[in-house]
Formats: structure tokens, sequence, C-alpha cells
């Protein structure tokens, strides 16, 4: 024997920043751009590249195969770091 269920009715805030369809928008993501994010950047404002040091979204560091680049994601051991050649993934946090 099955016992139906009422539905569940889920109501957000009366906050007029709804899209029509009753959910709010998210916020774009950040497009990063090489030429505007690192190499317009004066080369004291990057960090020399160490798998041991950690580094935050946003963060400038100069990689000795690499070259300029700005970190564009950051997790627990890993980042992902917009460099002229393309995107790279580099550890980062190891002790």
């Amino acid at each position: 024997m099955s016992m139906k269920r009422a539905k569940e009715v889920r109501r957000g805030p009366k906050d007029t920043g709804k899209d029509d369809d009753g959910f709010f928008p998210k916020d774009p993501a950040r497009v990063w751009e090489w030429e505007k994010d690192a190499n317009g950047q004066p080369d004291d404002a990057f960090a020399k590249y160490s798998p041991t040091a950690r580094y935050a979204k946003g963060a400038l560091m100069m990689h000795p195969k690499f070259g300029k680049g700005v970190v564009t994601e950051s997790e627990q051991a890993k980042v992902d770091v917009l460099f002229q050649d393309g995107v790279k993934k580099l550890a980062h946090g190891l002790s």
C-alpha cells in the first residue's frame, strides 16, 4: 500500500529581484583575459611560483616555464592559471 504525499511548496523571499520564472539570477562568471589581467601588470606585482605556496583567485604569478599568469580558480591542492599559452592546472599548498 502506498501513501501519497503532498508536494512541498517552496517560497522564496518576497523580493523584487527575481526573474520572471521565480528564480534569482546568478552573477555571470568572470571572463579572464591574459592581455588585460596579467600582461599589463608591473613585473614586481608577480609572485614567484612555488608548489608549497598557496594562491587565491586573482593572484598574479610568475612561472619559470610558462611566464606571467593569473589564478582563475583555486581549489584545495590545485589552481587553474591563465598564461599566454592558455590555462594550466598547477599544484599549490603542498607541505
